[in-house]
């Protein structure tokens, strides 16, 4: 049974105009890990002599999270699909631009995930599926039970999954947005986000796009057409739009529409992934102290992180046990 921590609620709730409607935080982990392992400097060592950087940085991003936030439901969405994902066998390039993580790195991701499951935090992991497309299941199936979410991840893959009362956070930098904020940040609607990326194409996952249209071109083609689908059904209205180089775009549409089509596919977040806590909406279980303690020790928390840790979770810190 799930049993909260403390006082754990969401902050702020009262003055909120969103007070009535229960919060899903859902954490995009991999891109704090990352950030973390390139910020932490590396002369921090566990108890085998390993770098733990990452997870003393991620920790402490977490730390943030809970004490500003304060969720009673949170799910961490970490990558494990890393040449498994579906779209590798749709597109054997997708993200074949990335240098594979060291083994140090991947190290310290499970230690990272450990640490989420000793605080009672839900983890979300699949072989098949990235990050956020566990994110973005975990999102609409919290809308069906009339929650919010709020999605903690800069990646502005995941503003498509924006609506209703949905919020983007990016932590690192103190902004959110919801699905409003979107079109001023990106030049599109959030639901049009996917059908953007189709025809810019995204260098960091190395989809290509459709050649020659930049993301000035895309956002005015879909402010035009509003959908990809309309877009390629009325290619031939392309041309008298008040485009700059508008018939040279429609040749390049009518020559990689199958192109856009594949894009469209890499770009969209999967929400129809099955979430093993789904029925429990995430909610925030009691920490595991004995969990807590043996990865303090094998990560070598200084005694600050892990009074702030134990206090995170609710339990009593005690220095000499």
């Amino acid at each position: 049974m799930a049993v909260r921590v403390g006082a754990l609620s969401d902050a702020g709730v009262a003055a909120s105009p969103r007070a009535a409607t229960p919060t899903l935080y859902l954490v995009d982990a991999s891109l704090y890990v990352f950030r973390a392992w390139h910020s932490m400097p590396d002369d921090f060592r566990g108890a085998d002599g390993s770098p733990t950087n990452a997870v003393h940085g991620f920790a402490r991003f977490l730390l943030e999270l809970l004490d500003r936030a304060r969720p009673q439901h949170i799910a961490v969405a970490f990558d494990e699909a890393l040449d498994s994902c579906f779209r590798n066998a749709i597109y054997p390039a997708y993200k074949a631009n990335r240098e594979p993580a060291p083994d140090a790195l991947k190290r310290q991701f499970v230690h990272c995930r450990e640490l989420c499951a000793a605080l009672g935090l839900s983890v979300l992991s699949h072989p098949e599926y990235e990050a956020d497309d566990l994110i973005g299941s975990a999102c609409v199936g919290a809308r069906a039970q009339r929650f919010r979410s709020v999605i903690v991840s800069a990646d502005k893959d995941l503003s498509q999954l924006l609506a209703e009362d949905d919020e983007q956070w990016d932590f690192a930098r103190g902004q959110r947005w919801g699905a409003d904020g979107v079109p001023a940040r990106h030049g599109v609607e959030a639901r049009q986000m996917a059908d953007y990326l189709a025809l810019t194409g995204d260098a960091v996952d190395n989809i290509p796009g459709v050649p020659g249209i930049g993301a000035k071109t895309a956002a005015a083609l879909l402010t035009h057409f509003g959908s990809l689908d309309a877009l390629l059904e009325r290619i031939d209205e392309v041309p008298y739009l008040r485009l700059r180089g508008a018939a040279a775009c429609a040749a390049r549409l009518r020559e990689h529409r199958d192109l856009a089509l594949l894009c469209r596919r890499l770009s969209t977040v999967a929400c129809d992934v099955v979430l093993d806590d789904a029925g429990s909406h995430f909610i925030r279980e009691s920490a595991d102290s004995a969990r807590l303690h043996a990865l303090c020790e094998r990560v070598r928390f200084g005694p600050m992180t892990r009074r702030r840790l134990y206090g995170a979770a609710g339990l009593e810190f005690n220095p000499g046990a």
